[in-house]
């Protein structure tokens, strides 16, 4: 993905989320930035998903309830690795103007056996510019004390529907 781009994702996701615009420090800057101006990124992970035949509900009071039910796949990162258990889904809803609202609810494993419990909402819309792509709210919950600083982050996240599957690239606000 053009890094031009992945800025700008970035940047649509967390002013979805917070409300606020973000301004990247100037290269010409000496000091670093100010953490309670500034937002700051890190990357946490990559997550692939392997889905099964959606379950088409039907026409709601809010649109159109589908659920894509979680069977599978990846995720990796510098901190943690490991597979996506089957069991999770996203409950999506199609809006009347085309946007799709996610509300994903997934078990991660890393590689040495922890549990995580993964949570993400966003959007996909498929009308925009290079659709269809994903902006997303990631939370963690788990019991280990290894992956205890996951319970205290906030992530964002962007992706797009490949081949394979969904791939969601998240990223760490600190």
């Amino acid at each position: 993905m053009d890094p031009g781009r992945r800025d700008l994702l970035k940047l649509a996701a967390l002013t979805t989320l917070v409300g606020c615009a973000h301004v990247p420090p100037q290269p010409s800057q000496a000091s670093p930035p100010d953490r309670k101006t500034t937002v700051l990124f890190q990357p946490l992970l990559t997550l692939r998903l392997t889905t099964a035949a959606t379950q088409d509900i039907g026409a709601v009071p809010y649109g159109r309830r589908v659920t894509f039910p979680i069977i599978g796949g990846s995720f990796e990162g510098a901190r943690l690795r490991g597979e996506v258990l089957s069991g999770g889904d996203d409950w999506t809803v199609k809006r009347s103007d085309g946007v799709l609202e996610l509300d994903a609810r997934l078990t991660l494993r890393t590689e040495d056996g922890v549990l995580i419990h993964t949570t993400f909402d966003g959007i996909r819309d498929d009308a925009a510019p290079g659709a269809p792509y994903f902006r997303t709210r990631f939370r963690f919950e788990t019991a280990d004390p290894k992956y205890a600083f996951l319970n205290r982050l906030l992530a964002v996240g962007t992706g797009e529907i490949r081949a394979d599957g969904p791939v969601h690239v998240v990223e760490e606000i600190l």
